[in-house]
């Protein structure tokens, strides 16, 4: 028992590579030769072998010691006594008598000791019987990973009074099953069916327990149904306290050209609404690659306008008051080696969720949306792109009255464009060179509502909207623009460590007329954020419907410091600045603008490894006009070890938001040596993620709690909240135990965990090497 007593001391360390892992084994084979040794041995042709003192057999795939041993020829039977202890794929038993048949790899064992190496777990058994590796079964069994001293029951134990395996057909099954956690019975059951390795097997899962304060507590009893390898689906009844029985559910399938999912939630009738309340997930996405064509579709709703506030949790989309619904396709094409086409078509709706206390616009649907690109490889390295590409947007939710009067925001309409480009790029390592020049083109044929006394139609609830207008409207707007950088290096030895410095200077300069757009409509067009990318894009908006007018330069220099062991980029950081040569007349509604400066912004940006423990992350947008900053973005993290983390983020927008962070997983309490399974020192970590609102001076999404690694057993207990409006919220309530190498119970939060704390790393992290 010594090897399994040090894989559960090496468990709780904090590092994930020290983990015990199952030693490799030779591939088993019933017909090579036998390797036996003793201290002494006596035979008799063709009768039996008796071996006495150390004795040690050996065969690929088998280890047996014992103090004695006979073997049987005709049998082909091995008969060993004395702390006999057998290894064999891995998997090892401890025993005072033990029988063995080499040609057939079974075995049988009295009052054996017994570990698993595909569970890192195991046990202690009345008797036992195994066939090579594809089988075993015991009888009056206690299963565990946690390590004790004999005669003292471990934390978590699964007492079975029958127990088999079948590795082959990845079948467990135990009989008259209950399970024991600090010495108080959990969970009970007659007839437990389980997978037998790591693959999964069609069968009930254990239950799971949520809290939160808008369904009371709810019990899930989930029922995994493993229908091909390649298909699958999740049945979970849930009962709520508050809100009634309910059906959560998953379907999956994988197939050679074609890959999809389907989520859902039912809740037939819910008990504080007094009505049915459900939401669906369609995924799918597929290839011809005979036609060299792409397709897929992505399919959420929901039931009601306040389902996102009851089952927040259960809407995967990101903007959960907008859900996303789209059938796409798209072909690739080389026609040959100087012609590349691409063609695209989607239809786009949205479902939004209105709230009457916090009203959005929606975003246009799309129905359809077809497209053509082209890519054309001309002589002197001349390359041509175009793009031509029509829609039909409309407006598929209500409005409020008050926005119908303005033209950017039509009921309906559509819009035709083409955009070409031809350009000329020069790079020969060191330097680069690109002039271009590009004509957007655009034509629209749209209508929106005018209020009026006279001539009005309703909305479909009876609000009276205005008269429709009906509008066409036409645009050209050539664009040239040039963009050059020089690529600089030399040796550097920052943090006394051999690295290669770069200085990447560059320039853009774009010259775009101005051309009035303000009786355009905004289908898909919005101001660009700004960052690194956006400050040398030719156009300052987002979408076709708005091309600004420039005559500027923008100047700017990056510096990188990469490894030169392995060319990894350990620090990036550098400036950028536009010069106008004349204000933007143009802004996001399309009207003239009247900016005084000629200096745009000036971004500042850094991010990297400071430190083997530290990373960083910052960016600064300061107006030089006012003498202060327009956006602050920054944020450190220091994690000197494993499931070490310290996490702050700091993020302010001038007159709009000022928000910090701060989130961790941190070791608070270590317990003695040898108070944990197997002399592993009991650890406390805290965890969570803390938002705060400066502007508000409130708090905002954030989540807290703690996990206890006792070595073969973890303990989880987290509370999130999230906002759900401007004055509400949800708290939710999640408890995990995880018994290691057997299962989880409760509501799972390490999803949760991993996206909200950076660098979370879990304490069993089964991807880890």
């Amino acid at each position: 028992m010594a090897t399994w007593a040090q894989a559960n001391a090496l468990s709780c360390t904090p590092d994930p590579s020290q983990r015990a892992r199952p030693p490799a084994t030779e591939p088993e084979d019933p017909n090579s030769p036998v390797e036996l040794q003793a201290s002494s041995l006596r035979s008799q042709l063709a009768q039996e072998t008796l071996a006495d003192g150390a004795v040690e057999l050996r065969r690929a795939g088998l280890t047996l010691t014992a103090d004695r041993l006979r073997y049987l020829h005709e049998q082909d039977r091995v008969i060993a006594q004395g702390q006999v202890h057998i290894t064999q794929g891995g998997n090892q038993f401890d025993s005072e008598q033990a029988s063995y048949v080499l040609n057939t790899q079974r075995g049988e064992l009295q009052a054996p000791r017994f570990r698993l190496s595909r569970a890192q777990a195991g046990g202690q058994a009345r008797d036992l019987a195994f066939d090579g590796t594809r089988s075993l079964s015991a009888n009056e069994v206690a299963y565990s990973s946690c390590d004790r001293p004999a005669g003292e029951e471990p934390d978590w134990v699964l007492r079975m009074d029958h127990l088999s395996l079948d590795f082959e057909h990845n079948e467990g099954r135990a009989e008259g099953a209950v399970l024991r956690f600090l010495g108080t019975p959990i969970l009970a059951l007659p007839v437990l069916s389980f997978p037998a390795t790591d693959a999964p097997k069609s069968g009930w899962l254990l239950p799971s327990l949520s809290i939160d304060t808008t369904a009371g507590a709810a019990i899930s009893v989930p029922y995994y149904w493993r229908i091909a390898p390649n298909l699958d689906a999740t049945l979970a009844p849930e009962v709520s306290t508050k809100r009634g029985s309910g059906l959560r559910g998953d379907f999956r399938y994988l197939l050679e050209r074609n890959a999809g999912r389907l989520e859902y939630h039912l809740l037939p009738n819910d008990r504080v609404q007094e009505r049915e309340r459900y939401s669906t997930l369609l995924e799918h996405e597929g290839e011809l690659p005979a036609l060299g064509l792409r397709y897929g579709m992505h399919s959420e709703h929901a039931s009601d306008d306040a389902y996102w506030k009851d089952f927040s949790d259960y809407l995967p989309s990101l903007t959960p008051r907008l859900l996303p619904r789209q059938v796409w396709t798209q072909g690739a094409w080389q026609v040959d080696r100087f012609v590349a086409l691409e063609s695209y078509a989607r239809v786009q709706t949205w479902q939004v969720l209105q709230d009457s206390s916090a009203w959005i616009t929606p975003p246009y649907q799309r129905q359809p949306q077809i497209g053509l690109r082209a890519q054309v490889e001309g002589p002197w390295g001349l390359r041509y792109n175009a793009e031509a590409e029509a829609n039909h947007f409309t407006q598929g939710a209500l409005l409020p009255t008050g926005v119908l009067n303005t033209p950017t925001l039509p009921q309906e309409g559509r819009r035709l464009h083409l955009t070409q480009s031809i350009s000329r790029p020069w790079d020969n390592g060191w330097a680069w060179f690109t002039p271009q020049l590009s004509l957007n083109q655009a034509s629209y044929r749209y209508h929106y509502i005018k209020q009026a006394e006279s001539d009005l139609i309703t909305r479909d609830d009876g609000v009276p909207l205005g008269r429709p207008i009906n509008l066409t409207r036409q645009r050209n707007v050539p664009t040239f623009s040039m963009d050059a950088g020089l690529r600089f290096e030399r040796d550097a030895t920052p943090f006394g460590q051999s690295m290669v410095q770069t200085l990447e200077p560059r320039i853009h300069y774009v010259y775009t007329p101005y051309r009035p757009q303000d009786d355009l409509p905004l289908f898909d067009t919005a101001v660009s954020d700004f960052n690194a990318v956006s400050i040398y894009a030719d156009n300052a908006f987002t979408g076709i419907d708005r091309i600004s007018d420039a005559n500027q330069v923008t100047f700017g220099a990056t510096s990188r410091l990469l490894d030169r062991q392995n060319g990894v980029e350990v620090l990036r950081f550098g400036a950028a600045q536009r010069y106008l040569f004349r204000p933007q007349r143009l802004t996001a509604t399309g009207s003239n603008g009247n900016s005084s400066s000629n200096f745009s912004d000036i971004l500042l940006f850094a991010s990297g490894r400071l430190h083997p423990h530290w990373y960083a992350d910052s960016a600064l947008q300061y107006d030089f006009d006012f003498k202060r900053p327009v956006r602050t973005l920054a944020s450190v993290r220091y994690q000197p070890a494993p499931f070490h983390t310290l996490a702050a983020t700091y993020r302010y927008t001038r007159q709009l938001t000022e928000q910090t962070e701060l989130a961790w997983q941190w070791p608070i309490y270590r317990g003695d040596p040898g108070a944990g399974s197997g002399g592993c020192q009991r650890v406390l970590y805290g965890i969570g993620r803390v938002s705060y609102n400066m502007r508000d001076s409130r708090l905002a999404d954030s989540l807290a709690g703690i996990e206890y690694d006792a070595g073969c057993w973890i303990m989880r207990a987290v509370a999130q909240r999230v906002t759900t409006g401007s004055t509400g919220a949800t708290t939710r309530v999640m408890l995990q135990l995880e018994l290691v190498g057997l299962s989880r119970l409760g509501t799972n939060p390490l999803q949760t965990l991993k996206d909200n704390i950076p660098g979370y790393r879990l304490l069993r992290d089964n991807d880890s090497p």
